[in-house]
């Protein structure tokens, strides 16, 4: 099973507020894979273990769009933020100021970049 970080948004797959996640590559995910979330799986330190945040998660939809579309189309963008885990957050929960926190968390990435915008759906048993 593959690790997938999410060390930006750890609080959200914790709290179960987050089934959509962006991502640069990726596209080769197919609905039902299990992907197992953790906290960092890269650029670990000598001794470093990968830490599990919870039960794997299950893909339910893969596709690639421009990062831009959540700015295009606000009705859409909103509902992303929220799917990202972050509806109402006092910085990032308009879609414009997420997908500038976006693009500088992600160099090289701008508004018009293809992006892998991959959903899923948390399941209860580890695998």
């Amino acid at each position: 099973m593959r690790n997938m970080s999410f060390s930006i948004t750890t609080e959200q797959i914790k709290s179960g507020t987050k089934d959509v996640t962006r991502r640069s590559g990726w596209i080769f995910l197919k609905p039902g894979d299990l992907i197992r979330p953790v906290l960092k799986a890269r650029g670990l330190r000598p001794g470093e273990k990968i830490q599990s945040l919870r039960a794997p998660i299950r893909i339910v939809d893969v596709r690639q769009e421009p990062l831009r579309a959540m700015l295009d189309d606000l009705d859409y963008g909103y509902d992303e933020v929220r799917r990202e885990g972050y509806e109402g957050h006092p910085q990032y929960g308009h879609p414009d100021a997420w997908v500038k926190m976006f693009c500088a968390s992600h160099k090289g990435t701008t508004p018009d970049s293809l992006i892998t915008r991959i959903e899923f759906a948390y399941t209860d048993t580890e695998n």
